[in-house]
């Protein structure tokens, strides 16, 4: 009766729709970053990342449709490794941060494609200006981790054009656009 009870039991739980989990992006542990890199002048790539930024999802395996993700990024943060650059980064010229100190993303649409690729769609704030962007993105994986967690990480590419976002300065057709490089574990809540 016992091993009858238990073997229903779990022909039940297995039936049960999958539901969608959510997720810290882990930050702490410096398992996620956003990084950049523009050409200088056509003539070598100058590259750099935001040191602070937070962010959550919502994912689900059988249920890629529906995932969503929202991110912060204290553009104050832009680290180029070079402190004078860096502080021209944050000028007027280019992120304005004395005005606008927060970047965000927010998912609008999640289009499947093959092989744990899909495109993210959603509203990128920045230096004041909200557009569309789409997110070319990969699902590096998922599992438990050595500490009792459940993580999923995911990773994704995007290019902005400077000029759409407001930022003035004019460093010629070779540096017109940014590209973004995103790289993003969870820690499932």
């Amino acid at each position: 009766m016992k091993k009858l009870f238990l073997a229903a039991s779990l022909a039940a739980l297995m039936t049960l729709p999958a539901q969608a989990a959510d997720y810290v992006i882990d930050t702490q542990g410096a398992h996620a970053f956003v990084q950049f890199k523009i050409s200088h002048l056509g003539y070598s790539w100058l590259y750099g990342r935001f040191n602070t930024f937070s962010g959550d999802f919502s994912y689900d395996a059988a249920k890629l449709a529906e995932s969503k993700i929202q991110l912060t990024i204290d553009t104050s943060s832009v680290d180029s490794n070079h402190a004078e650059r860096d502080k021209h980064l944050r000028s007027a010229d280019f992120l304005n941060v004395g005005k606008h100190p927060k970047a965000t993303f927010v998912s609008t649409k999640v289009v499947e494609k093959d092989n744990n690729n899909f495109d993210l769609y959603g509203n990128l704030t920045l230096n004041g200006v909200t557009k569309e962007v789409v997110i070319a993105a990969e699902k590096t994986g998922e599992g438990k981790d050595p500490w009792g967690g459940y993580r999923a990480g995911f990773s994704g590419t995007t290019t902005l054009t400077l000029k759409d976002f407001a930022i003035s300065m004019d460093l010629g057709p070779a540096s017109a656009t940014v590209q973004m490089e995103l790289s993003v574990e969870g820690i499932r809540k």
